[in-house]
């Protein structure tokens, strides 16, 4: 009965330390991170932020006014800048060695969210499960950004998916 026990008590130790180390790497991001959107005209369009889940990966949670009504691609860019009114400063999509699209070949990559369908009002609060994306992936050397485009995301088409001009651009930062 003793060894038993003391097995168990050294597997859950160990455990413990196991489970500290995994801990120890994303302690530098363990708060959320938020991006201040704005638009071409530098008015503000909402806000974005990104919660690490203890499970891996993120929530986005995307709380946006003042967008043109219809449908938007949206997609995390591997620069955290945005200079606009092109917002092109914010530079290519997170791609982390894959290609662009849910339904292309080789794809998705992690900078790839779900279209945005945005009502009448230009107002909307969606949420996504992103399991790729990290807060040490977006907070990297250089930081990253959220950039919506004027059209849809096709999906499949690289390497942004036909969405079109950059509308609103926000650069991530912890809180």
């Amino acid at each position: 009965m003793t060894k038993s026990f003391d097995r168990v008590a050294a597997s859950c130790r160990v455990a413990a330390l196991l489970a500290g180390f995994a801990l120890a790497g994303t302690a530098a991001y363990a708060q959320d991170l938020t991006a201040q959107v704005m638009d071409a005209a530098s008015e503000p369009r909402g806000t974005v932020t990104v919660s690490p889940l203890l499970t891996g990966g993120s929530l986005i949670v995307l709380d946006l006014t003042g967008l043109p009504p219809g449908t938007h691609g949206v997609h995390l860019h591997e620069t955290g800048s945005c200079e606009g009114p092109e917002f092109t400063s914010a530079g290519a999509h997170i791609a982390g060695g894959h290609e662009h699209g849910v339904m292309g070949q080789g794809g998705a990559h992690p900078g790839d969210l779900p279209n945005l369908h945005v009502p009448e009002n230009g107002a909307l609060k969606v949420e996504y499960f992103a399991p790729a994306v990290t807060a040490d992936l977006l907070m990297d050397g250089d930081g990253s950004a959220i950039v919506i485009h004027a059209d849809p995301d096709d999906y499949t088409t690289p390497p942004t998916g036909n969405s079109g001009a950059r509308i609103a651009c926000g650069v991530f930062a912890g809180e």
